[in-house]
């Protein structure tokens, strides 16, 4: 094919149009993948009314216009260059959207996500070099890549489980920070959303033992500790500040032999109070990790008295790498990692700005939100 049909964003804060382009050629060290599945996150509704434009008034995280978002493609090996060599057409695959420059200290140090110029392809970044290097999100037909991005995926794993692998890996890199494995009480706050629950599925692939998770909607708090009614248990958190003797706390105290848990994952979104993290803070035993993937964006009231003598951790971390992603279509393919209880709902491309409107309309972390780029209508 000659031309491929996009969604493209013209104007910030103006619906997405389909347009049809050219099909990109890959350079010498890249890939062309015809997009099957692309998955959609709630947050992309923020980043396309302009949210970074509100913080950087140049606009320099966001890509340049006409731009091609989508975070989470996966597909087909449509072609490949004529310098990669360990990929063949007909491959499926997903495609990691970290960008790196590849030249930097950390770069070269092996560290490429702590490079000062990192992107997310399809999304954001500090890049606009790199954002012009590669404009395809998987909000199109056919996309190009590096070949170090690719995943490859076992047979078993569908293009649309395949596409929550944005989750997935965001879950799955913060919780190898902390320890996450057997004897260990993880604690993850926000549990019933979309990535609390993809925390807690690979929380159980990693082989945790004790995992406590906090939510407001009961119902599917319950829906969630049934994936290991052994290993799970849940807690409904009150709609109240935190006091001196906070339910939660004594709850995950009581859950642990009054010790309080291994660590912790922050999984609430960027709207979530301070509070409703520092809660779960108090949860960790002495000597306890947390890590923060949500993006509660009210400053935290931290007590670094109280940090120091608990030699308590936190830190945030962001995505995945490619060899993560590996290790998570491995842990799928041997069915380890159990994807099944994703409910997807899948839309044509032309249905875009009706899903990034429509996505509060879902199941908490259950509904899987994806555009198939090959249906049109």
């Amino acid at each position: 094919m000659a031309t491929m049909m996009a969604a493209r964003l013209h104007a910030y804060g103006q619906p997405m149009t389909l347009d049809r382009i050219e099909v990109p050629e890959p350079r010498p060290t890249d890939v062309l993948v015809e997009v099957k599945a692309c998955g959609v996150v709630p947050n992309l509704a923020r980043v396309v009314s302009n949210f970074f434009g509100t913080l950087t008034p140049d606009n320099k995280m966001m890509p340049p216009l006409p731009a091609i978002f989508g975070l989470d493609p996966a597909g087909v090996v449509a072609k490949v260059g004529s310098q990669v060599f360990g990929v063949r057409p007909g491959e499926r695959v997903y495609v990691n959207p970290a960008r790196a420059c590849g030249s930097c200290r950390m770069c070269r140090s092996g560290q490429p996500y702590d490079c000062p110029n990192w992107t997310l392809q399809g999304y954001f970044g500090r890049s606009q070099e790199i954002m012009h290097a590669y404009p395809y999100g998987g909000l199109a037909q056919f996309i190009t890549a590096p070949a170090t991005a690719l995943v490859k995926l076992p047979d078993n794993l569908s293009f649309e489980a395949a596409a929550r692998f944005g989750y997935l890996g965001t879950a799955y890199a913060a919780l190898k920070k902390i320890g996450v494995g057997p004897g260990q009480a993880l604690l993850i706050n926000g549990i019933s959303g979309q990535l609390g629950l993809n925390a807690a599925q690979i929380a159980l692939a990693m082989g945790s033992t004790k995992i406590l998770g906090t939510g407001r909607n009961q119902a599917l708090l319950d829906r969630v500790k049934k994936l290991s009614p052994q290993r799970i248990d849940v807690f409904s958190v009150p709609n109240a500040p935190p006091g001196p003797s906070d339910p939660l706390v004594s709850w995950a105290k009581k859950a642990t032999d009054e010790h309080g848990v291994d660590g912790m994952i922050d999984c609430l979104p960027p709207g979530a109070p301070a509070s409703a993290m520092m809660r779960a803070l108090f949860c960790l035993r002495r000597g306890g990790r947390a890590v923060n993937v949500g993006a509660v964006m009210e400053t935290l009231p931290l007590n670094a008295f109280w940090m120091m003598t608990n030699r308590i951790g936190l830190q945030g971390s962001v995505w995945f790498t490619t060899g993560e992603g590996e290790d998570m279509a491995s842990m799928a393919g041997v069915g380890t990692l159990d994807l099944s209880i994703l409910e997807h709902r899948v839309s044509p491309l032309s249905k875009v700005n009706e899903v990034l409107a429509g996505m509060d309309d879902r199941n908490g972390g259950f509904t899987n939100f994806v555009i198939d780029p090959a249906r049109l209508r």
